[in-house]
């Protein structure tokens, strides 16, 4: 068994999916190996500004959420810097029930080129950033039982006695590096739908609670006025799910159509893939 004294959960989650996901896991299979379990989130700005660095006795479940079937790109900087020096890691990535394209082979070639070693691997589904009935409360219940199944797969895997660190990094779908494009939305007539320099509303309900400018993992609504954005908008949607009065919201007719398309072209239930 290899000695280990740690299993990290290490994610970025705006809207807590991705974040219940990770946790799970690494709880599981920190119990299921008797040794500490810690977390860590990278959502936000501060959390981004030192390098994260792990050792060869930590297992590290690492996690982040699916944009445009791709890791999000304003994180690949930020990742590029994170030290596996021999750590095993457990890629995880999480989308909105559309597909996760090449985000987790992506997120697993990251980890590998930063010194860890991947030795599972698993994409699972959560409720869209932009919608509250595409893939609605989810993870849910079976998806939290075939978390812990998986953490116990791993577990169990690393009890084994072999030497994780002489093998392949773990094989997972995808098309290898260079990967394909980015998920393109368009109209009906085959037009592409550019939303990226959209960016949500405020209305009158707003009360100027300010967790909006707290939780945006941009840092990039105004603490002097919520209305006003100092840097790029991700689409995360952190500001609408978690404004208590809900006053924040999108108008843009693309975002719109390609929300509408989403929901209803979508609604079949996608199910976890995982890779041991």
């Amino acid at each position: 068994m290899l000695l280990l004294k740690n299993v990290w959960s290490v994610f970025f989650s705006a809207t807590g999916t991705t974040e219940k996901i990770a946790t799970e896991i690494g709880s599981v299979v920190a119990e299921k190996l008797n040794i500490a379990h810690k977390r860590f989130s990278f959502t936000l700005p501060s959390a981004r500004e030192k390098i994260l660095s792990f050792s060869s006795d930590d297992l590290v479940v690492f996690a982040t959420p699916v944009y445009a079937g791709r890791v999000p790109n304003v994180l690949l900087k930020y990742l590029g810097t994170v030290v596996g020096n021999g750590a095993m890691a457990v890629p995880v990535c999480l989308y909105g029930n559309r597909n996760y394209d090449d985000a987790l082979i992506e997120l697993r070639d990251i980890l590998v080129k930063g010194g860890f070693h991947a030795i599972a691997a698993g994409a699972f589904i959560g409720e869209h950033s932009f919608s509250t009935t595409l893939a609605k409360g989810r993870p849910d219940q079976k998806d939290m039982e075939i978390a812990r199944d998986f953490a116990g797969q791993i577990a169990a895997k690393v009890k084994g006695g072999a030497d994780l660190s002489s093998i392949s990094p773990i094989h997972v779908e995808g098309v290898p590096y260079p990967y394909r494009g980015y998920y393109q939305p368009r109209d009906r007539k085959g037009a592409s739908i550019d939303i990226r320099k959209v960016k949500p509303l405020t209305s009158d309900a707003c009360n100027n609670c300010m967790i909006c400018a707290e939780l945006c993992p941009m840092g990039s609504i105004s603490h002097e006025d919520v209305r006003e954005f100092t840097n790029i908008c991700i689409k995360c949607c952190s500001c609408i799910k978690n404004c208590p009065v809900n006053a924040r919201y999108y108008e843009d007719p693309g975002y719109l159509y390609h929300k509408q398309e989403l929901e209803e072209g979508l609604a079949r239930r996608a199910e976890p893939e995982l890779f041991i």
